[in-house]
């Protein structure tokens, strides 16, 4: 194994945190509707929500058959609501094009809806044991500090793929844990702000700390701020809608809101993401 590899599995093995999504029946649906909501989405608020989504839905056939509104209102306050549906469309393709079962292959799983590189990756690894490099935002932390010395990583690219796939080590076995591994390091011990270097089973390898911890800067774009976004407004529309079981007339729909041009421009993109339909003067989920 390589310097990382053989520092890095033995410490995941002794201190991966017991997720649902890691139980070896958890099955390949559950891991797929995990990755979709934890993107950008913190562990303890998806843990409830998994649990609830799976208990309605524990078959892509389930979310096939319902309603995409009901996807939405499921999906609750995870943010990124357009996920449920992409979830919901990627379980239709599911039942239509693999008879009901999520398929091993990362090619397949990239024609689903809402599946890229990552979720793609992660599936066929995690669910089926597939060799391939699964990256994230912790794992290209990992590797920015520990490989090349910077104190964060660059902006998402290609070569990140390239990167892990020669960091895994030769075992298939060994290479799906190293990647949660590296996951994992990146979430406990090396994250962004205050890592944890002391606890760090890298340290001794670690190119950063070698160089003396420098400061190079942050070149990833940064999200705008919640409060008084577009995005805030956003999900205050759903709330509303979430809640009702009816149409919601126009003018009930967040009349209090301080800027009346967001509020439309709420609605307006909703429609056109097809999270909500606007029919006259009314409003509800999607169909």
């Amino acid at each position: 194994m390589s310097a990382l590899s053989d520092r890095l599995l033995p410490w995941y093995r002794a201190n991966r945190r017991a997720l649902p999504w890691r139980r070896p029946d958890f099955g390949a649906w559950g891991i797929l509707v995990s990755e979709f909501m934890l993107q950008q989405t913190p562990v303890t608020r998806v843990i409830p929500r998994l649990a609830q989504w799976l208990e309605r839905w524990p078959h892509p056939a389930d979310l096939a058959t319902a309603p995409p509104a009901e996807a939405v209102r499921e999906w609750a306050n995870l943010g990124y609501p357009r996920r449920a549906l992409w979830l919901h469309r990627a379980a239709v393709e599911i039942v239509e094009r693999h008879d009901g079962t999520v398929p091993p292959d990362v090619d397949a799983l990239l024609q689903l809806t809402g599946i890229g590189d990552y979720t793609a990756r992660a599936v066929a690894v995690f669910a089926y044991g597939r060799r391939a490099p699964v990256v994230d935002t912790n794992t290209r932390r990992v590797i920015a500090r520990a490989v090349h010395g910077r104190s964060q990583p660059g902006p998402a690219a290609k070569r990140d793929l390239d990167e892990m796939s020669a960091l895994m080590p030769i075992d298939d076995d060994d290479a799906a844990v190293f990647n949660a591994a590296a996951m994992e390091l990146g979430a406990l011990v090396c994250i962004a702000r205050t890592p944890r270097c002391e606890q760090c089973p890298l340290a001794e390898v670690c190119a950063w700390r070698a160089a003396g911890y420098p400061d190079t800067g942050d070149a990833r774009p940064k999200q705008a701020r919640y409060e008084g976004s577009d995005r805030q407004a956003r999900g205050a529309v759903l709330r509303i809608l979430r809640d009702a079981d009816t149409d919601v007339p126009l003018t009930l729909i967040i009349p209090d809101w301080g800027d009346g041009a967001q509020r439309d421009r709420a609605l307006l993109t909703l429609a056109a993401d097809g999270l909500i339909e606007i029919d006259g003067d009314g409003a509800r989920l999607p169909r």
